[in-house]
Formats: C-alpha cells, sequence, structure tokens
C-alpha cells in the first residue's frame, strides 16, 4: 500500500474562531492567487464572526436582518471573485462543490430573512448560521488545500497562465468544456 508523502501543512494548528481562520489563511499561502482568495474567504469568516455575534444577542429580525443582508453581500462579492478565478482552479475538483457550498449558504440566509414577519424572531439560531459558516468555510480551505497541492505537484507558478493572451485562454476553456462533457 502506498503511502502519501508529508506535506508542509502536514500539521495543522487547531482553528477554533472565525478570527483565528483568518489569520491562518493570511500566513499560509503559497501565492498571490491564493493569498487573493484566503483574503477574500477570511473577509467572509469575519462577517460570519458578526453575524454570530448579533445573533446571540437577538434573533429579533429588525436586529438580526441588517447583519444576515450584510452577509449576503459579502457572499454575493466573494462568490463573483470565485467565479473569475482561474482555469487552475476551475479544473479542481472541489472548486464546483465549493461554489455550491457558497451558493447555498446564500439561499439559506436568504429562505431565513424570508421565513419571519418583520415583528416575529428569526428562525435561524447563533448555532445554525455558525455551523452552516464553518461548513462553507472548510469547503475554501478544501479548495486552498487542493489547489496548492496542484502547485506543488505540478511545481507550477500560477502567475504563468496570467501571461497566456486572452484568445488562446479562451480556447482552452472552450476545449476543456468540451471535454467535461
Amino acid at each position: 500500500m502506498d503511502t502519501l508523502p508529508p506535506r508542509r501543512h502536514a500539521t495543522l494548528p487547531s482553528i477554533q474562531t472565525f478570527g483565528e481562520l483568518s489569520n491562518f489563511l493570511r500566513a499560509a499561502v503559497a501565492d498571490e492567487d491564493t493569498r487573493a482568495f484566503s483574503d477574500s474567504v477570511g473577509e467572509l469568516a469575519a462577517h460570519a464572526e458578526s453575524v454570530i455575534a448579533v445573533l446571540q444577542r437577538s434573533r429579533r429580525r429588525d436586529v438580526a436582518a441588517p447583519a444576515l443582508m450584510d452577509m449576503l453581500t459579502v457572499l454575493r462579492s466573494h462568490r463573483a471573485f470565485v467565479l473569475e478565478l482561474g482555469l487552475t482552479w476551475r479544473g479542481l475538483y472541489e472548486y464546483a462543490g465549493y461554489l455550491q457550498s457558497v451558493n447555498n449558504f446564500r439561499i439559506l440566509i436568504s429562505q431565513w430573512l424570508q421565513a419571519a414577519s418583520w415583528e416575529d424572531e428569526l428562525e435561524v439560531t447563533a448555532e445554525d448560521f455558525q455551523s452552516v459558516a464553518w461548513r462553507t468555510l472548510g469547503d475554501g480551505m478544501l479548495l486552498i488545500d487542493m489547489y496548492e497541492q496542484w502547485l506543488e505537484r505540478e511545481g507550477v507558478d500560477s502567475e504563468r497562465f496570467e501571461d497566456v493572451p486572452e484568445p488562446q485562454r479562451e480556447k482552452v476553456r472552450q476545449w476543456w468544456h468540451k471535454l467535461r462533457r
């Protein structure tokens, strides 16, 4: 039975808070693409932490809804960023899973906001929100890890692809879509 060789992140720290996750993401990046993605995921983590704090104080719609709306805005911005990632990212199996997690998080927040009248408490608890946030951020961490593994395995500098002219990149995209059908 073959064993995997040890990787440089073999002993990851225990991450217990969204703040610790943000700090870890800032410190553990391999290249500029990973840094930008990590910064965006870190912003998600920071906003998730603030929403949890609001939900712990009050679940009244007039108090919690603005924080959830802000989180929707951050998720939309992050989703747009993820959709603009390069071919290498999009070629990873985990990319589609992460994009689905982000979309599901957005849908859940929208459902939580629509489920109650203006006077009622929101159905979502801080624990429910925290669980979904950790799941989504965990999928993001997995995507970062798989991208870094790909870079290590291929010995590739991701910025190399940025030098390819757009017409050639478009041909590669078309070829890739035909291949994946």
